[in-house]
C-alpha cells in the first residue's frame, strides 16, 4: 500500500480508530466493506451530508465496496445525538418519502453500479422482541451514560426515554449485519460508531475501523450546515442559487470547503492558498470551487452559465476585485436592511437607505431588494451593493 493512498483516504478526517488496523486491512489486498449510514430525516441532502459521501467515493474509486445504509428503521426512533430533549421520531410515510429522494441524490457522487444501498429495516423488522432483548444484553447502561448528551441530560434531571438507548445499539448492530470493515461518520457520531466496534467483537467479528469526519460549517461559518438554520447549500439547489451561496462564504471558510468538498488534489489547493497569501484575489478561487460543485450536481454547461449570470447580476465589470469585509455586532436574531446599510457605511443614514431601496438601487448577492423593512438573519454573510459603485461584504453576529 502506497503512503499517498493512505494520505488521500484520510484527507480531512478528524480521527481514525484505529489507524494501524486500517493499514493492516488495506494491506490484505481485498475490497473492504465501507459503511456509512444516513437517517432520512429530511427530503433533501445538503453539502454538509456530502462530506461523508465524498469520502465513500474515494474508497469506491480505489475498488472498495461501498455500502450506503439508509436508516429507515432507526429514523423512526429518532437520533438523540446532540439533543437535550427527546427527539420526535418520524412516521413511516415520512421515512419512505425521504429515503426515496436520498437514493436519487447520492448517485450524483457515487457510482450507482458499484454502490449497495441497504435499509436497516430489512434485518430489524425480522428481529423478534426476544432477539432485541438479547442484543440489549450486550451493552450496559453505564456505557450508554458515558455518551456526553445522555450524561448531561441525566445529571440535569432531564428525561431519557428507553428507546433512545436503543438508537446507538441498533446503529452498532447494523455494522454486525453488514460485516463492515470501515464505518464513516461525523464527529458527533463517534460514540455510536464505537458501539459498532464493540458489538462486532461480541458477535465474533473483527471490529470495524472508525473514521470520523468534521461537521461542515454552514454559510455563516459558525454553526453546522443545517436546513433549519437556513445556512445550507442544498445539492438540489438550482445552479444560480448554488453559485451565489458559495460566493457568499468567507475567504477563510472557502479553504475548509475546498478540503472537504473538492476532489482537487490538496497540493493544488495549497498552492492556491499560498498565491492568495502572496496577494492573489480569493474570489477567483471561490469561482473555481463554485463551478466544480455545480458541475458535480448539474453539469459543466450549467457551471459556466451560473458564472455568467452571477456576473450579470452584479452588472458585469462594475463589481470590484476587492470588496470590504465588515462584521456588525447586533443584538437579537435579525437586523433591518436599512439599518445594516447605514451601519456598514453604504448609506449616510436610514432615510437614504430607504429611498435607495425604493428606487431599486440596492441588491443583496445580486438580487434587487424592494422591501425597506426586510430583515437580515443573524450569522449570515452577503455582498451588498448600493448603486453601481458601492459594495461591501457584511456579516452579522452577536
Amino acid at each position: 500500500m502506497q503512503d499517498d493512498v493512505l494520505i488521500d483516504l484520510l484527507r480531512g478526517a478528524d480521527e481514525v480508530l484505529i489507524k494501524q488496523e486500517l493499514i493492516e486491512k488495506l494491506k490484505e489486498g481485498r475490497p473492504l466493506r465501507i459503511k456509512a449510514g444516513f437517517d432520512p430525516t429530511a427530503p433533501d441532502l445538503h453539502l454538509g451530508h456530502t462530506v461523508l459521501i465524498n469520502k465513500l467515493k474515494q474508497f469506491q474509486d480505489l475498488g472498495h465496496e461501498v455500502m450506503f445504509l439508509i436508516g429507515d428503521f432507526t429514523g423512526m426512533i429518532g437520533d438523540p445525538t446532540g439533543k437535550n430533549v427527546t427527539r420526535k421520531p418520524l412516521t413511516r410515510e415520512e421515512v419512505i418519502h425521504n429515503a426515496k429522494t436520498y437514493e436519487e441524490q447520492i448517485f450524483k457522487i457515487l457510482d450507482s453500479n458499484k454502490t449497495r444501498v441497504m435499509f436497516n429495516s430489512s434485518w430489524m423488522n425480522a428481529m423478534s422482541s426476544a432477539d432485541l432483548i438479547q442484543l440489549a444484553a450486550k451493552h450496559t447502561v453505564a456505557r450508554m451514560l458515558e455518551r456526553d448528551d445522555f450524561s448531561k441530560r441525566f445529571k440535569g434531571g432531564q428525561s431519557i426515554a428507553i428507546h433512545e438507548f436503543l438508537y446507538p445499539l441498533i446503529q452498532g448492530y447494523d455494522s454486525v449485519e453488514m460485516k463492515a470493515d470501515v464505518e464513516l461518520g461525523g464527529t458527533d457520531q463517534k460514540f455510536n460508531l464505537l458501539v459498532g466496534r464493540q458489538l462486532q467483537e461480541a458477535f465474533g467479528q473483527k471490529p470495524q475501523v472508525v473514521i470520523t469526519m468534521p461537521i461542515l460549517e454552514g454559510l455563516d461559518g459558525v454553526q453546522k450546515m443545517s436546513k433549519s438554520l437556513n445556512n445550507y447549500i442544498g445539492i438540489a439547489d438550482v445552479a444560480d442559487e448554488m453559485f451565489g451561496k458559495i460566493m457568499s462564504i468567507s475567504d477563510e471558510l472557502m479553504w475548509r470547503y475546498f478540503e472537504l468538498l473538492s476532489f482537487r488534489p490538496m497540493a493544488e489547493i495549497n498552492s492556491w492558498k499560498l498565491e492568495c497569501i502572496e496577494g492573489a484575489n480569493p474570489r477567483n478561487y471561490k469561482v473555481k470551487l463554485a463551478q466544480e460543485i455545480i458541475e458535480r450536481f448539474h453539469d459543466a454547461k450549467s457551471a459556466v452559465k451560473a458564472l455568467e449570470n452571477f456576473e450579470a447580476r452584479f452588472q458585469r465589470g462594475a463589481m470590484p476585485d476587492e470588496i470590504d469585509e465588515i462584521e456588525l455586532k447586533i443584538q437579537g436574531s435579525s437586523f433591518c436592511i436599512a439599518n445594516l446599510l447605514k451601519e456598514s457605511g453604504l448609506t449616510s443614514g436610514t432615510s437614504e437607505a430607504i429611498r435607495l431601496i425604493n428606487q431599486g438601487a440596492v441588491r443583496i448577492d445580486g438580487e434587487k431588494v424592494s422591501d425597506a423593512k426586510f430583515e437580515i438573519s443573524i450569522n449570515t454573510q452577503n455582498i451588498y451593493q448600493v448603486g453601481k459603485r458601492k459594495f461591501a461584504k457584511v456579516k452579522l453576529s452577536n
